[in-house]
């Protein structure tokens, strides 16, 4: 009998390590497919312009983040109390800013790789470390925060060089509805896609 509690402990480890093991490589596939468009982006460069890698990332970005918790954390205690509307309009301009930054930021290529370190447990969530290699210049940590939604590992934040991008827009987006209010915020965020949407 002790040999049989003993083989069924034994099982239920094994079992709940593959598990673990599947989670953690679903959440890793999901910031390794965002880094393989990057790469795309990067390499398309001016050629494409911003509008063919915004078009290029926009799927990949749209499907690997889960921007209606990030809307939620961005605005604090002001998601509550903002209409449906308000919170529709959010969220859609929040996507397109996120697509709009990732598009400007990789604009061009000469020889970068992406790295994956490994990944460790966070409570319900999974951390994802990976850098950033240049061919010259120091490796820039990326460390990014995944959640399961509906059974799909989604990025909540990411952590660059240890500042949380969660943390710098939820400062900067609560003191602008604090002082202005939602809809001003939405202006703005509107207007910074415009911008950016001039960009080569």
């Amino acid at each position: 009998m002790k040999l049989l509690k003993s083989l069924f402990a034994a099982s239920l480890l094994l079992l709940s390590g593959l598990a673990a093991a599947a989670d953690d490589a679903g959440a890793k596939t999901v910031v390794e497919k965002l880094h393989e468009s990057l790469l795309g982006a990067m390499q398309a460069g001016s050629k494409a312009g911003f509008k063919g890698r915004e078009e290029m990332l926009a799927p990949v970005i749209t499907s690997s983040f889960d921007f209606d918790s990030i809307c939620r954390i961005v605005t604090g205690r002001h998601w509550k109390a903002a209409s449906d509307e308000q919170k529709a309009r959010f969220i859609e301009v929040f996507k397109k800013l996120s697509v709009a930054t990732y598009a400007s930021n990789f604009s061009s290529f000469s020889g970068e790789k992406f790295q994956t370190e490994g990944s460790e447990a966070d409570h319900d969530a999974l951390i994802v470390r990976t850098t950033l290699r240049p061919t010259e210049g120091e490796p820039v940590p990326l460390n990014y925060l995944l959640r399961q939604t509906n059974g799909q590992w989604l990025i909540m934040n990411v952590v660059a060089q240890g500042v949380s991008d969660l943390s710098l827009k939820r400062a900067d987006y609560t003191a602008v509805i604090k002082s202005e209010g939602f809809d001003s915020l939405i202006k703005r965020l509107e207007k910074k896609v415009a911008d950016m949407s001039q960009g080569s």
